[in-house]
């Protein structure tokens, strides 16, 4: 489970196996408006379920860009096997930093899906 105060959380799960991507690196950046720059803000790995508690605090996630990269490459090469992406990045827009945001990704060797969870 993510903790309670955590608004922004994600889940992997790979769809070939029917099991949570365990050990899938993500960072998390928001895109600076000053200078149109990316700032990673955390660097994690999923964990057993999937998911990456504590992502951000509720006082971290303002109004802005968001990107969520995921070394999908790596993920399928540890799995021993090879990917057509070797990345997914889904970026995304936060309007209203009070409500809860929820980024879940099925993923296979040769095809993501991605959506705003709730």
């Amino acid at each position: 489970m993510e903790p309670v105060g955590s608004p922004l959380t994600t889940h992997v799960l790979d769809t070939a196996s029917g099991l949570p991507a365990q050990g899938l690196l993500l960072r998390l950046s928001r895109l600076e408006n000053s200078n149109q720059q990316w700032t990673e803000l955390r660097k994690s790995y999923t964990n057993a379920d999937g998911r990456c508690p504590g992502l951000l605090t509720s006082s971290q996630l303002k109004p802005g860009t968001y990107k969520l990269f995921f070394d999908t490459g790596s993920y399928w090469n540890q799995m021993g096997q090879t990917s057509f992406y070797p990345y997914v990045e889904v970026i995304f827009t936060v309007t209203n930093e009070t409500k809860k945001l929820h980024v879940p990704l099925l993923l296979s060797p040769f095809s993501y899906t991605t959506y705003r969870g709730s």
